[in-house]
């Protein structure tokens, strides 16, 4: 890894207010249509408004045009319609990254993004560059591997229209996907465990960073205090380079402290299905199983750059290679959770809610023993690829957010809904019922709760919502609920789906919701 220089951004970003600014070869001009009025950017109409007379296509494709009056080249990414029923502001970003693609085609290795929002979304402009920034993106082992690949341009402009639009914030928010995508994206071996501890401490080692990074790796400490979690390690662990690691990140503001967030990543770095292994070629892809945990680093990575005030925030990433051997946990087993739920295992491949569910039981502790923050201003979330059945339920570009009652009477599933819906990292609301809780009842007096059945989720009636409830019951959230006198709020993400197609880059969803859902007002 580099060191201080690394910033955690696909290039340098800076803004341009000038079309005549020197070091640029290339305008990307992303706009709805050509209807709208700036003088300064006015001239990029020209050559398309002409061009148009002969060749309608300029209204809805990506094309390039030689500005030979510039000495430079015009790519114009229209983002298509945006006023019907199902438009949203994710047209922007497709322009942007469709305009991104069009310009490194051509040889441009310095272009500027102009970006003209019209009046239908209000996060339009900031929407648009993350997308070129994601596009932009060069996968970690393909930077280290490949030193002078490590950027896909020297530079990328942004043209900086007013005062609403925050180049500092977006990038912070970007270089929080990044982390999550460096994290998320590598393959089992480069971000292993004990790698994903060493690319931490790198990222935060300064000693001003507001990040503190701590973390457990002793067997006996798993076993004493996370108890489901030392299971799914048992195999690995012989390992030295597959052994696992519970890493604890903590964000503490300066002054006064309104609310707290506590945050529980699946860090599963490899998903063999252990003892109910993933046959028949399906366990390609399973190194993407870390990326409710890459999220979490990611978050932090934007913490540290946007230093919001009055938040507190709390992670733990359960890193683990669900292995399959001797050694491996298997169905059948009745292991006692940290909260003291007797768990009977119905199936190895359903890894990663064994992985969190003594990470929250801490959580749920912190929160509880926390007397500077009231616990009605606390607020636990999961973030893991859990379950096929979530992809089958809402598609393949949606993260799915379930609330417990707490956090259902706060009404925080709609409230991150359209923080992601405002800046195109979407959710879809889930709910659990009674028939969630009932189904990790335990078949017999032997056990409390059932951590799985033997079918796939995608293969289980209400596949993606039932795990969220043997989550609340394994880590003792069930005991406050809505009618506790000690309530605490928790949510769970599951981005199985929205985390992104393998072997693509992942969208380091998602990050940009909950930095907009929680960090915006702070900073």
């Amino acid at each position: 890894m580099s060191g201080g220089e690394d910033l955690r951004l696909p290039c340098p970003v800076v803004p341009v207010s000038d079309p005549e600014e020197e070091g640029f070869d290339c305008y990307i001009l992303v706009c709805e249509n050509l209807e709208w009025d700036n003088s300064t950017w006015n001239f990029l109409k020209k050559t398309l408004k002409k061009t148009a007379e002969v060749d309608k296509a300029v209204y809805n494709e990506t094309l390039l045009f030689p500005l030979c009056e510039k000495n430079k080249s015009l790519v114009h990414a229209p983002t298509g319609p945006v006023n019907r029923d199902y438009d949203d502001v994710r047209r922007y970003y497709d322009a942007a990254v469709n305009g991104i693609k069009r310009a490194l085609k051509a040889g441009s290795e310095s272009p500027i993004l102009v970006t003209i929002p019209g009046e239908t979304f209000t996060n339009a402009w900031s929407v648009s560059l993350l997308g070129a920034l994601h596009q932009l993106y060069v996968p970690l082992e393909l930077r280290e591997a490949r030193p002078d690949k490590k950027q896909k341009v020297k530079q990328l402009g942004v043209v900086v229209l007013n005062d609403s639009c925050n180049l500092e914030y977006v990038k912070a928010i970007d270089s929080g996907r990044y982390v999550c995508r460096d994290i998320g994206g590598s393959d089992p071996e480069r971000m292993a465990a004990p790698r994903v501890e060493e690319y931490l401490r790198e990222l935060f080692k300064d000693p001003k960073s507001p990040v503190k990074v701590t973390v457990i790796k002793d067997v006996k400490e798993f076993e004493t205090k996370y108890p489901l979690y030392a299971a799914v390690n048992r195999c690995s662990r012989a390992i030295d380079r597959h052994a696992g690691r519970i890493i604890d990140l903590e964000y503490v503001p300066e002054g006064p402290i309104e609310e707290t967030v506590l945050l529980v990543g699946k860090g599963v770095t490899y998903d063999t299905g252990g003892a109910d292994v993933k046959a028949g070629g399906h366990m390609a892809g399973m190194s993407r199983d870390k990326c409710g945990a890459a999220a979490v680093a990611g978050f932090f990575q934007t913490l540290a750059k946007l230093k919001p005030k009055g938040i507190k925030v709390l992670g733990t990433m359960a890193m683990v290679r669900n292995s399959v051997g001797a050694e491996g946990y298997v169905a059948d087993e009745i292991i006692t959770s940290a909260a003291g739920t007797r768990v009977r295992v119905g199936n190895t491949d359903a890894e990663g809610r064994m992985a969190m569910a003594d990470a929250i039981h801490r959580m749920k502790q912190r929160a509880l023993n926390d007397d500077k923050v009231p616990l009605n201003k606390a607020h636990i979330v999961t973030i893991a690829t859990l379950t096929g059945h979530a992809v089958i339920a809402m598609g393949p570009a949606y993260s799915i957010v379930i609330d417990n009652g707490p956090a259902a009477k706060m009404k925080f599933s709609p409230k991150i809904q359209e923080a992601g819906h405002d800046m195109g990292d979407p959710f879809e609301v889930s709910t659990l019922r009674r028939e969630d809780y009932e189904f990790t009842n335990a078949k017999s007096e032997y056990a409390d709760v059932l951590q799985c059945n033997n079918k796939p989720s995608s293969q289980t009636p209400r596949g993606h919502q039932f795990p969220a409830a043997f989550l609340i019951r394994a880590s003792g959230l069930d005991k406050h609920g809505i009618d506790s006198t000690k309530p605490i709020r928790y949510s769970h993400f599951d981005i199985a789906g929205s985390s992104g197609g393998f072997p693509f880059v992942p969208t380091g969803a998602p990050v940009v919701a909950m930095v907009s859902h929680f960090l915006k007002d702070h900073c």
